[in-house]
C-alpha cells in the first residue's frame, strides 16, 4: 500500500480498533449519516459498488444485503480483518483490500457503477489523487456519493465551538486557509490527523478530475432523530455534514 500521513495516522492499529468500536455506537453515524446515505443511494441491487474508506464495514455489509456487488477499501489492516470476519459470519460476498484511496491498484478502469466515500474525503492527504482514482474506476455515467464534515461549520484550526448543548454556537475565526491538526475522535483517546479544506477546494478538484455535481444536501434531522440526542437536535440549526452526488 502507498503510505502517507493519512494512512499512517488513521491506519494505525490503536486508531482502527478504537474506530471499530465507536462506529457501531456513534449516534450521528447510525441514526443520521447512514440512513440519509442509503436514502440517496436508492436501489443498489445488481450495482457494482466500491465502499471507499470502509472502516469497520457497516456500509459494505448493508450494501451486500441490498443486493449490490460490493468491494471495500481501507488503509487500516485491523479494520479490513474485522470486515472480512464479519462478512464471513453473515455469509456476505464482499471483497476487501488494504489500499490508499489515492492508489486503487488492481481496480480496473471504468469497472464500477458507484463509489461510496462516506465521511472520508476530508481525511485524505492526497485529496486530488483520490478523486482522480475515483474517476478512473467509475464507468461512464457512474456516480460518486460522498459525505464530509461540513467545511463551513465543522471544528477546524479556524472554526470552533462556544457554549454547550442546544445553545452551542459555531465561531469562525479563519475559514480560508486549509490546515491540519491532531486530535482524538469526539469520544476517543487516540490522536489522528484532521484536515480542513474550503468548499472551493472540494469543488475545483471535482471539476478538474472530470466529475459533475448533480446534487448537494445539507440534511436537517427529523423530529424523531432530534429526540435521540441533543447533539443531533442542534443540527436542526447548523449543518455539520455535507453530502454530494457526482457523475462521471
Amino acid at each position: 500500500m502507498k503510505k502517507d500521513s493519512s494512512t499512517e495516522s488513521w491506519g494505525n492499529s490503536e486508531m482502527s480498533d478504537e474506530w471499530i468500536q465507536m462506529a457501531q455506537t456513534n449516534p450521528h453515524r447510525i441514526h443520521f449519516i447512514m440512513p440519509f446515505t442509503f436514502q440517496q443511494l436508492g436501489d443498489v441491487s445488481g450495482k457494482v459498488v466500491l465502499d471507499l474508506g470502509c472502516g469497520e464495514g457497516g456500509y459494505s455489509r448493508e450494501l451486500a444485503r441490498k443486493g449490490a456487488i460490493v468491494s471495500g477499501v481501507d488503509c487500516a489492516e485491523n479494520a479490513i480483518k474485522y470486515c472480512k470476519s464479519r462478512a464471513d459470519e453473515e455469509q456476505l460476498q464482499i471483497t476487501y483490500h488494504v489500499r490508499n484511496s489515492s492508489d486503487l491498484y488492481d481496480v480496473a478502469d471504468e469497472s464500477l457503477d458507484i463509489v461510496l466515500a462516506s465521511m472520508m474525503l476530508m481525511d485524505c492527504e492526497d485529496f486530488e489523487g483520490t478523486i482522480r482514482e475515483i474517476t478512473r474506476v467509475l464507468k461512464p455515467s457512474g456516480k460518486l456519493f460522498a459525505s464530509v464534515c461540513h467545511p463551513c461549520f465543522h471544528t477546524s484550526g479556524g472554526i470552533g465551538r462556544q457554549d454547550k448543548g442546544i445553545d452551542k454556537k459555531v465561531v469562525v475565526s479563519n475559514y480560508y486557509h486549509p490546515t491540519e491538526w491532531e486530535a482524538p475522535l469526539s469520544s476517543g483517546n487516540v490522536k489522528v490527523i484532521w484536515r480542513h479544506r474550503t468548499m472551493e477546494d472540494y469543488i475545483k478538484a471535482f471539476i478538474k478530475c472530470g466529475l459533475t455535481i448533480t446534487d448537494l444536501n445539507e440534511p436537517i434531522p427529523t423530529e424523531e432523530q432530534a429526540a435521540l440526542s441533543v447533539n443531533i437536535a442542534w443540527m436542526q440549526k447548523i449543518p455539520i455534514f455535507l453530502f454530494w452526488e457526482l457523475r462521471k
